[in-house]
């Protein structure tokens, strides 16, 4: 749902990004090698395999790759070396792997897709929406889920047309409205839900989408009102945006008894067992 997106190879999880100019996917080559390898350690057999295709081949895999910066496991946006499909398809060649040819097929999948995306931008929510329907998600959590990114969407199209451009301003301006409406970092979050990788949204709860949907609605609004321009006038914008949806959390927790924020996620009951383990149970640290 963004250009951005992971895509799962064999419960994989493969960082892109889609070049708008020429109208190719660029996929993490560490993220590769470690889907067709099952190595534990895909940064170091790619530094050796580059070694032993120049030695071999007197090739430069260096050269077929293109430096792009993506989110790495510490959430820190990171230079990455990255291929389109025809470099991974020669980069492929040089790892024995059973897996080569069904990941062939997949990047063909990939690009078809995106491809009918472009014509029929509906494709994907539908995609979407199968996808959660997969995963035991309810029509009316489905509903809300959908709602919310489409409330999200307006908000990073405001930013972008207003000096926001970067992928770490964006997680930096997200992480004050999330901070302000909740009472936790987007991190801190995660930490109590027990997610990792994850999609922190895809693991939220009804009230929780609701009231996130509240504060980026309320952020984009007074944004709009006052014309914010710039990293310093829309992190006002998102503090006073997610103040709002704060307000209304608090008045609701009274009423109720009860925290919006929950421990409660979706993640398989193999999962499940290991945050269950007592050093995952401590949410102290940030």
């Amino acid at each position: 749902m963004t250009e951005n997106a992971l895509a799962v190879f064999e419960n994989h999880k493969i960082r892109r990004h889609f070049d708008e100019q020429t109208e190719a996917w660029y996929f993490s080559v560490v993220d590769v090698v470690g889907a067709l390898t099952d190595s534990v350690n895909p940064r170091d057999y790619w530094f050796k395999m580059k070694i032993r295709v120049k030695s071999e081949d007197g090739l430069e895999l260096s050269t077929i790759c293109r430096q792009l910066k993506m989110k790495a496991h510490d959430w820190k946006m990171r230079e990455t070396d990255t291929a389109n499909v025809e470099g991974l398809l020669r980069i492929i060649q040089s790892i024995p792997s059973p897996k080569a040819e069904p990941f062939k097929q997949w990047l063909a999948k990939v690009g078809y897709e995106r491809l009918q995306d472009m014509s029929d931008p509906a494709r994907s929510l539908d995609r979407a929406r199968e996808y959660w329907q997969q995963h035991g998600r309810s029509e009316r959590w489905i509903q809300q889920r959908m709602m919310g990114q489409e409330t999200r969407n307006k908000l990073t199209d405001y930013w972008q047309d207003h000096e926001i451009t970067k992928e770490d301003e964006y997680a930096f301006l997200t992480n004050i409205i999330h901070q302000e409406w909740s009472g936790v970092s987007v991190k801190k979050h995660k930490d109590i839900k027990g997610l990792k990788t994850q999609n922190l949204r895809d693991h939220m709860d009804e009230a929780e989408l609701i009231f996130t949907a509240l504060a980026e609605l309320s952020t984009r609004q007074i944004a709009e009102s006052v014309n914010a321009t710039g990293m310093p006038a829309n992190a006002e914008a998102g503090k006073k945006g997610g103040k709002i949806a704060k307000k209304a959390r608090l008045e609701l927790e009274a009423k109720t008894g009860k925290s919006v924020i929950t421990s409660e996620n979706y993640l398989p009951p193999a999962c499940k067992q290991k945050r269950l383990k007592p050093k995952s149970d401590n949410h102290n640290d940030e």
